[in-house]
């Protein structure tokens, strides 16, 4: 476990992504079988531990001490782990359990017991090993490896990334056969027919399209549901997420339709006599793992087809995208099925003014792909691009902070920002979004002291703030939420801007921000 938490610590202080790939690279080839495997799945969000809960956490912390002086003392730390691997009492003599043993004690242990086998596991370790058990057993590594970083760093000269790429989903944590092969073994010899495929995905393009040449390009409507990779063979069926969750067991009525053989990459619509639903009826359906027949009936799932990565066994993806695409509409549609459409254009000026008009529609805007492109995993330079509508704005104030996690967990960096609603009493202000992204180091800096010199009460690790500071919000929608109190719910709310020079009575009213729904 020590190894393992060393490396977590370095990867949260370490910023650059060479810097990271070197470490991991590093840890990777001195760490035996099958504690660097455990590891590589936790990194990559692939270990399927059941989740000790933050309050079991808390509950245990409380019986270890008195629970008004944790509750301070999580305030100030701000970070539940951190907090608990610093305050748990320290061993008389550490012996620090392998990764090996703790995955494989909790993976066996009942949800009864898991709570005393977790304190026994952190009774035997120092506090950096305590952190990453916490982190472990909670699932929040939050150190900046994704699974394309993770799958870089086992990735050399005899061992293409694209190749770890295509095996990576048919192989079980551990890992030991990705491994060995690594090691100078034999190749994996796995089915691959029903595996996810890694997906390629489009930078955006902003400015910069007009500096391509339209002739090179085909246009999509950017649909505003999900993305998702239907796969069907005569060994199955699987409804894959653009991470390569497994999501079949969600959408019974898509793979009950799957009633042919290949890979399609498509968006997973709800839809109503042939029209798209709003993205929050999808949202009602999405994390489900039974499915009642009043939700099938009134939410009914629908895939709308980009791409044709294989059929009957063969794989396209080593073809240019035109030949795809002629291969996608010889598919053709099927029931729960239909195909994108391909948009005619001639110039940029004409496309943009039907992506201006993609909001009205409830479409998120643009695909601009190029005609050659092969389907490559990642985000390849220069072949897709995303123009994407513009956003909504609205400007709100700050009305709760809470600190973050990793490197911000020693600043005030969530913010709850709300509107103005004219009530019997008078106006109020009440909760409309959360964002924590939008602004840069120094600007955290001075949402940070702006938190700290004007808060007003506590609630846990939340503090509420005087109504003083308006923040420039954009966010890509809205829409109707009985989840929320102020019946609204922003998509994707980021801080574009503080405004500082703004008196907080001139910030938007929740009516204004109901009328852009």
């Amino acid at each position: 476990m020590t190894p393992f938490a060393n490396l977590l610590e370095q990867l949260a202080f370490t910023p650059g992504r060479n810097g990271k790939l070197v470490l991991l690279r590093r840890y990777f080839s001195s760490t035996p079988d099958p504690d660097r495997g455990w590891a590589l799945a936790a990194l990559a969000g692939t270990l399927d531990l059941p989740h000790v809960t933050p309050s079991v956490i808390r509950g245990m912390m409380e019986e270890r001490m008195d629970p008004v002086l944790f509750a301070l003392s999580r305030a100030y730390v701000g970070d539940l782990a951190e907090t608990v691997s610093l305050l748990w009492p320290e061993p008389e003599e550490t012996s620090p359990p392998s990764l090996d043993e703790v995955v494989t004690r909790l993976l066996a242990s009942s949800r009864s017991d898991r709570p005393a086998v977790l304190a026994g596991l952190l009774s035997r370790c120092e506090a950096s090993a305590r952190l990453a058990l916490i982190k472990l057993c909670t699932g929040g590594m939050r150190v900046g490896v994704s699974t394309r970083m993770a799958q870089n760093a086992l990735a050399d000269a005899g061992h293409p990334v694209e190749v770890i790429e295509r095996l990576w989903f048919a192989i079980d944590p551990p890992y030991g056969e990705l491994f060995r092969w690594l090691d100078g073994g034999p190749r994996p010899d796995v089915d691959l027919s029903l595996a996810y495929r890694p997906m390629m995905l489009a930078h955006p393009v902003e400015d910069r399209v007009a500096t391509l040449d339209p002739a090179d390009y085909v246009a999509e409507w950017k649909w505003d549901g999900i993305r998702v990779q239907a796969v069907a063979t005569p060994g199955g069926r699987r409804l894959y997420t653009r991470t390569g969750d497994d999501i079949s067991d969600s959408f019974p009525d898509i793979v009950e339709a799957m009633d042919w053989h290949g890979c399609i990459d498509g968006e997973l619509l709800v839809m109503r006599d042939q029209a798209v639903a709003p993205f929050a009826d999808l949202q009602k359906r999405l994390g489900r793992k039974r499915v009642g027949k009043k939700t099938l009936t009134d939410l009914p799932a629908h895939i709308r087809a980009y791409d044709l990565l294989d059929h009957d066994g063969e794989d396209l993806r080593d073809l240019p995208w035109t030949q795809r695409r002629a291969r996608l509409e010889e598919f053709g549609t099927r029931p729960r099925l239909d195909l994108s459409p391909v948009i005619p254009f001639e110039t940029w000026p004409q496309l943009q003014t039907l992506r201006d008009s993609a909001r009205e529609d409830a479409l998120e805007g643009l695909m601009l792909k190029r005609r050659d492109s092969l389907y490559l995993a990642g985000r390849p330079v220069g072949q897709w691009w995303k123009w994407k509508r513009d956003p909504l704005e609205a400007d709100c104030v700050m009305m709760y902070a809470q600190r973050g996690h990793g490197r911000r967990s020693s600043y005030y960096s969530d913010y709850t920002f709300g509107a103005w609603v004219d009530g019997p009493e008078g106006r109020y202000l009440t909760p409309v979004g959360k964002a924590y992204s939008g602004f840069t180091d120094a600007e955290l800096e001075e949402l940070d002291r702006f938190v700290r010199n004007n808060f007003t009460q506590r609630f846990g690790p939340v503090r509420a703030v005087k109504p003083k500071l308006v923040l420039e919000i954009a966010f890509d929608a809205i829409q109707e939420s009985k989840r929320h109190k102020s019946g609204v719910a922003m998509r994707f709310p980021r801080i574009k801007r503080i405004r500082w020079d703004k008196p907080p009575e001139e910030a938007a009213t929740l009516q204004a921000l109901r009328a852009m729904i």
